[in-house]
């Protein structure tokens, strides 16, 4: 009996659980940030950190070049309601 069975998974489906899976880890490292009390080991998380999310924004980005995570444009009149809410949230809590 041949129990060699092998799960065949195509370019899109392994970069979307890559994609999960770093947008996992940078919420797990932002929770260790938070956290430490050391600043070494802070410092170190915070490299961690950027790192993992570079190789998030190169999975998306990878992603998005081949048409398979689809994103619309921003109207400008969107992000400027968005700048105004959160800079007065900003000042709210100032």
């Amino acid at each position: 009996m041949n129990t060699n069975h092998q799960a065949s998974f195509t370019e899109k489906e392994l970069m979307n659980d890559l994609l999960a899976s770093e947008k996992q880890v940078t919420s797990a490292y932002n929770v260790g940030i938070t956290e430490a009390s050391c600043q070494n080991l802070r410092q170190h998380l915070t490299t961690c950190l950027n790192d993992s999310q570079q190789i998030q924004y190169d999975i998306f980005n990878a992603m998005q070049q081949r048409g398979w995570y689809q994103t619309k444009q921003a109207q400008a009149q969107d992000v400027q309601s968005a700048q105004t809410k959160f800079n007065q949230m900003k000042n709210d809590l100032q």
